[in-house]
């Protein structure tokens, strides 16, 4: 089963745990008012872990998207 796909038994899509949920890029560097480049280097320095699509595109999770802003504004 692939982790971007998860579901339960029945083929029901496994809904409403935001902390799995998976965000685009373009919409981690919406949250962050960055570019979405910016977001792919800091995938690459660490600062943030990724999956990858069958596709090759790559996607964050929601919890530790968020873990990363809460972690950020306390740094201002």
């Amino acid at each position: 089963m692939n982790a971007s796909t998860d579901q339960h038994p029945g083929g029901v899509p496994d809904g409403g745990d935001d902390a799995t949920e998976l965000m685009t890029p373009a919409e981690v560097a919406s949250m962050f008012h960055v570019d979405p480049k910016t977001v792919t280097r800091w995938a690459q320095a660490g600062k943030l872990t990724y999956m990858r699509t069958l596709g090759g595109h790559r996607r964050y999770r929601r919890g530790e998207v968020v873990e990363l802003l809460r972690e950020s504004s306390k740094d201002v």
